[in-house]
């Protein structure tokens, strides 16, 4: 465990390998969870892999600030704990928000980025209505309240059938997120628009989606993949919202070969 004063906040994070590895990868994490998510990738990384993992604004040991806070404050803060800790060009992994978050960074600090990995995320994700109701929902009733919903769209039936621990742990990590960092997150990605500016990205591109994404499905993530010129896109089958959790070796398999290329 190790924390930074980033941006006025203490930001938890973990440095694996080192910061000036030519094979770095900088996780960037989903909604309601914290960078735990990425630990069943470890073993099957190989060791010639670096990795930088941190908890969001608002989520896990992070702090959430004393005001709402925009996709571009999240890219704000890890464009700060990246310049912290003097790393000059990584290999960005977003997952969901996550992804929008690495969308925002390249177009404040290109200089950053190697490539760029977009997982099961897209240029804009949901809309107006369906976040602003879901905001009310966890005001009124808090995020157990729906927590149960939100593993149907994270996990496909067969990890619900095979692996319910598994379920009930992700369902209590969901829950534990502090709930000011939750809602300002679901109206940070409300808010989010990056159609405009996808075209834009020249850095090698990765986009993968799960083949049962319930959160953000596959027809959507092809759909962003094709904005960014030259991206390549993978559907892991047996998938949901979260390839880390549920599909780790596939998951790693395509990074090692991406991160690796060229």
């Amino acid at each position: 465990m190790a924390f930074a004063e980033i941006n006025g906040i203490t930001m938890h994070y973990e440095l694996i390998g080192d910061a000036d590895s030519k094979h770095l990868l900088v996780f960037s994490n989903s909604l309601g969870t914290d960078f735990r998510i990425w630990l069943p990738l470890f073993d099957e990384l190989g060791e010639d892999i670096s990795v930088l993992l941190c908890d969001s604004r608002g989520h896990g040991l992070s702090e959430v600030g004393d005001k709402p806070f925009s996709i571009e404050d999240l890219a704000d803060d890890l464009i700060a704990l990246v310049d912290a800790l003097e790393i000059k060009k990584a290999t960005f992994c977003g997952l969901s928000v996550g992804g929008l978050v690495v969308q925002a960074l390249w177009q404040k600090r290109p200089d950053l980025v190697k490539k760029l990995v977009l997982s099961n995320t897209a240029a804009k994700i949901g809309d107006d209505a369906s976040w602003n109701t879901r905001i009310d929902a966890i005001r009124k009733d808090g995020i157990a309240g729906m927590s149960a919903g939100i593993m149907q769209r994270w996990f496909t039936e067969s990890f619900h059938e095979e692996r319910p621990e598994d379920v009930a742990g992700y369902r209590l990590m969901v829950e534990r997120q502090p709930l000011a960092g939750y809602i300002h997150t679901c109206a940070a990605i409300r808010d989010a628009d990056y159609t405009a500016s996808a075209p834009s990205i020249s850095v090698p591109t990765l986009c993968i989606v799960g083949d049962g994404d319930g959160s953000t499905p596959p027809d959507l993530v092809r759909a962003f993949a094709d904005l960014i010129p030259g991206a390549r896109f993978e559907v892991i089958e047996d998938c949901g919202h979260i390839p880390c959790i549920a599909q780790p070796e596939a998951l790693a398999a395509l990074l090692q070969t991406f991160v690796k290329k060229g």
